[in-house]
């Protein structure tokens, strides 16, 4: 069968071989301490607890009232020591609950289980908002929301993105392999939901999974509602938008969202909290991630409480070569942040942690670009990120817009591939930010106006 894929991208170095033979291993932070963000996807929540409260692993900690709120839940039991502002991925400080677990307390406050398929779409979608579970590749989008689009997007297929094409992480991989049965359970009752047609989109380094997922589909009798679709191993094959374009030959227009094109796009550990959240009444309290990177003595999977700093899994779960660390990365090296720290907790769209080694990294100071091109041939958005960051650096953002600048998806090919080693995807970042900073300053403006005119009319 010949693997399908995108036009662009680039091939870096996978690694994969440091952790895809280390099977997921529960840990636990050794100082009995987890550190959970109030909001992790979604609108910003509300606490719900107080600091001296006593909370059940599995009980609702922060939530809000909108529509795109996600709960948040305790992972562990214990007292809630502190609330406040800590550091978490991208360098970050955000309100978070710490708590400190009592080993003794075995209690859940889980919710029982529920029939995914004899239950009501309302409550289905009721359950999956009610067990905070978010897009668990990263994005962290809440899936209730996800899997109740307008009634005008018809959903035609549900995509389970199993390509984890960044280097280094094997999570998911590992998830393929040890909870096949869980992750076509998931997808089951997405399809249940959705009424649509199921594909697992795996890339073709991991071409050796697909005779299990492929038995397991037989087994429970899905022949005809999902398959395993072969994708070339090729970076950014993992973004939504060329899961689309590789599987089914369809382009999401610009500013546009897979469900635009009839599509629905699950992670696989996604897939497998909404299995858990329906058969086992649990909610997203735990995750599995990728320990690697040269500077890791042994490379591992692990699985934790959400929360759990890195730094307390050090060195009862892995260690590092200290005297090798040049940069610590949270999630994967093309699309991660780097850290200045390992105090920063796992949360629901943590995929990984990358200890790098000088050799691994690319320490180098920007040089002026010599024009090559090489950056325009190998994006897949068909942008040309070279106009993007000269319109950025001249301060014309209308014209960094124009050439594609809010369109770009941030994989960092073009840096890779740059000569010049220019900075690419950091100064596309910030000029987004400052296009939204702008939009937000506009929106103010227009609604004091607003309010100026009402109270003048009054």
């Amino acid at each position: 069968m010949r693997a399908k894929t995108f036009k662009g991208g680039i091939h870096p170095e996978e690694h994969k071989e440091m952790s895809n033979g280390c099977p997921i291993t529960p840990a636990f932070p050794s100082t009995k301490t987890v550190t959970i963000p109030v909001t992790m996807g979604g609108a910003p929540n509300t606490p719900l607890v107080n600091v001296g409260d006593v909370v059940t692993k599995g009980q609702k900690i922060a939530d809000g009232t909108g529509f795109m709120n996600c709960p948040v839940h305790a992972s562990v039991s214990g007292t809630v020591k502190k609330i406040q502002n800590c550091l978490v991925t991208a360098n970050q400080e955000v309100p978070c609950i710490i708590i400190e677990a009592d080993e003794a307390n075995t209690a859940t406050a889980y919710m029982e289980p529920l029939d995914p398929f004899t239950c009501t779409p309302e409550d289905a979608l009721k359950r999956i908002r009610e067990a905070g579970i978010v897009g668990m590749g990263g994005a962290s989008f809440p899936a209730h929301v996800k899997l109740n689009p307008p009634q005008d997007k018809e959903i035609l297929y549900t995509l389970v993105n199993a390509a984890e094409c960044e280097p280094y992480l094997t999570c998911d991989e590992r998830t393929l392999q040890e909870s096949t049965e869980k992750v076509i359970d998931g997808l089951a009752i997405i399809l249940h939901m959705t009424g649509s047609y199921g594909i697992i989109a795996l890339e073709d380094n991991k071409a050796y999974i697909k005779p299990m997922l492929d038995a397991e589909i037989a087994r429970k009798g899905y022949g005809d509602d999902m398959h395993v679709c072969l994708i070339k191993t090729k970076y950014p094959q993992g973004s939504e938008k060329f899961i689309v374009k590789s599987c089914l030959g369809i382009e999401i227009p610009s500013a546009k969202l897979p469900a635009d094109a009839g599509c629905i796009i699950s992670n696989v550990g996604t897939v497998c909290a909404i299995s858990d959240a329906f058969r086992l009444g649990m909610p997203l309290i735990e995750r599995a991630f990728t320990v690697s990177g040269g500077a890791v003595e042994k490379p591992c999977n692990l699985k934790v409480p959400v929360g759990t700093l890195v730094c307390d899994l050090m060195p009862s779960a892995f260690n590092v070569k200290e005297d090798e660390v040049a940069k610590i990365i949270s999630g994967g090296p093309m699309m991660g942040f780097a850290m200045i720290g390992t105090n920063f907790p796992i949360a629901k769209g943590s995929s990984g942690v990358c200890f790098l080694t000088k050799k691994e990294t690319s320490l180098y100071e920007e040089d002026q670009c010599i024009g090559c091109g090489k950056c325009v041939s190998t994006c897949a958005m068909t942008l040309s990120p070279v106009l993007i960051t000269k319109e950025l650096e001249a301060g014309n953002l209308d014209k960094a817009k124009k050439f594609g600048l809010m369109d770009c998806i941030e994989c960092g090919c073009c840096a890779y591939v740059c000569p010049a080693h220019i900075k690419i995807v950091q100064r596309i970042r910030l000029g987004k930010g400052q296009v939204r900073a702008k939009m937000a300053e506009e929106r103010a403006k227009a609604a004091a106006k607003a309010a100026a005119e009402n109270g003048g009319a009054k």
